[in-house]
């Protein structure tokens, strides 16, 4: 790609996403995974709240991701849930960062709308790429390399996978496996380069969802909140707050 292409981010909500869109969304999304089908993602799309466009200056498609907010009560605590569906970031792009912070700048917006109430971001990972973000975004994170989860997080991560994924979800590993495949990382994409097989982080995704070349999801949780994130997470989320 060219140094000069930029890109740009849109929130869109579902309703408002073209048929279009949505097609371009599908061929990227079809460009790197395998085992899912047209009708799947285009379900599972209808399914979420928004969607967070990456585009170039034609207006191309070159990444994106899903979303899904939700309200819980969970210990007799209410919070708020933001869920993370399908991903995908044109690999000439990776690591542009218009993406990340537009979803930061997004978060800090749902969090100024009831700032009292805890928000969560709830990230299902088939990928090391992926679950590395976490460190990026925010100071704790789980599940977390040295670190044993605290019971009052397992408990809100149990429950919201349970209530969306049902018996798919296993409480004891953190794994979500689905009977039938829906999609996972073609193997040139799920590749580790040389330089990150040491990588703690990366080890230890590997060892806590082994069948993710299958397409089985860790599922991971952070609170989003200023104290808990990383500097230029934190500026983003903080900008959506005063939007």
């Amino acid at each position: 790609m060219s140094g000069k292409t930029r890109l740009a981010a849109r929130v869109l909500g579902i309703s408002d996403l073209s048929a279009a869109h949505a097609e371009s969304m599908y061929r990227l999304y079809s460009r790197y995974y395998a085992g899912g089908s047209h009708s799947r993602f285009m379900q599972d799309l209808s399914q979420k709240d928004y969607c967070i466009l990456l585009q170039d200056e034609r207006q191309a498609v070159r990444g994106f991701t899903t979303l899904a907010i939700s309200e819980h009560v969970i210990s007799n605590q209410r919070l708020r849930c933001l869920f993370s569906g399908d991903t995908v970031i044109q690999h000439q792009f990776w690591g542009e960062q218009t993406l990340p912070r537009a979803w930061c700048r997004f978060a800090g917006h749902l969090k100024a709308q009831e700032p009292q109430l805890p928000l969560y971001w709830l990230l299902i990972v088939k990928g090391h790429r992926t679950y590395r973000y976490l460190k990026v975004f925010s100071r704790r994170y789980f599940p977390a390399v040295n670190c044993q989860t605290p019971e009052p997080v397992r408990r809100i991560m149990d429950c919201l996978a349970q209530e969306r994924f049902g018996q798919c979800y296993d409480a004891a590993t953190g794994v979500i496996h689905f009977p039938g495949s829906r999609g996972y990382l073609k193997p040139e994409w799920a590749a580790l380069d040389d330089n990150k097989q040491g990588k703690p982080e990366v080890a230890f995704f590997l060892e806590k969802n082994p069948g993710h070349g299958q397409g089985d999801e860790l599922v991971c949780l952070t609170e989003l909140v200023e104290s808990n994130l990383k500097r230029q997470a934190l500026q983003a989320f903080c900008r959506g707050m005063e939007t």
